[in-house]
């Protein structure tokens, strides 16, 4: 089942009994222990955008995601899981959000959040806790199980690009499952996107052990879609009905 992140728990804990100071010293701290900690678990990452008032903190005028992309065109090379490197850049960059480079030592299975909710569910009640790995919860909205990745197999003709998920603006018009591996990334827990709703952030359900294997793709895959092609019908029989057309 869905559990709320610790980091999201201690930031309201520091709000309550701490000095603003304090809180945001240590709040840095836990930014930077939760990057470490991904980056131990084997997940690549690199610097991302972060909001700028309900904007983006890029120099694009009109940004179609906010928050949500990588800083440089270099990202999928920069990409690091060096601890040094990642502390250098939590540092000095102190608001922005990370992305992690997919399809290198993992894949992220993206599906909306209710489809996400009914897989962990199924997952919980099939009696293994371990078997959906490391789960995020995105803006609400999304749930992203990661997993290990297919993205660089021996055959190098079995493997396929995300190009789609390189472009985020085209994710409405694919609002189901979406697998990404090589050439694409999402955003690492904790990120903040624009917004004041408690919920408009990247945060961990369910975070990396590290040393802990990560779950096969296909495993997954069948709880998912099966989430999926639920949570599609629920949502086609709760749209409005047309309206009656008027001369």
């Amino acid at each position: 089942m869905e559990r709320e992140s610790r980091f999201s728990q201690w930031l309201r804990r520091r709000a309550r009994n701490g000095s603003s100071a304090d809180a945001a010293r240590e709040a840095a701290r836990a930014r930077t222990d939760l990057l470490l900690g991904a980056a131990e678990a084997g997940f690549p990452l690199a610097p991302a955008a972060h909001p700028s008032g309900y904007g983006c903190s890029c120099v694009r005028i009109g940004c179609p995601t906010p928050g949500r992309h990588p800083v440089s065109f270099a990202w999928h090379t920069q990409a690091t899981t060096d601890p040094e490197q990642i502390e250098r850049w939590a540092t000095t960059q102190p608001h922005a959000n990370f992305v992690t480079a997919t399809g290198r030592t993992h894949d992220v299975l993206d599906v909306p959040v209710e489809a996400g909710r009914m897989a962990l569910e199924r997952l919980d009640d099939e009696g293994d806790d371990e078997a959906a790995g490391p789960v995020a919860l995105s803006d609400g909205e999304r749930m992203l199980f990661f997993t290990t990745t297919r993205g660089t197999p021996e055959d190098e003709d079995e493997w396929w690009p995300c190009e789609l998920d390189c472009h985020p603006e085209t994710m409405d018009e694919h609002p189901g499952l979406r697998w990404h591996c090589r050439g694409s990334y999402v955003l690492m827990p904790p990120a903040r996107l624009p917004g004041e709703r408690p919920d408009a952030d990247v945060h961990w359900l369910r975070p990396p052990v590290p040393g802990e294997a990560l779950p096969e793709p296909l495993t997954l895959l069948e709880a998912l879609t099966d989430a999926c092609a639920v949570h599609a019908e629920e949502s086609r029989d709760h749209e409005p009905a047309a309206p009656w057309p008027s001369r």
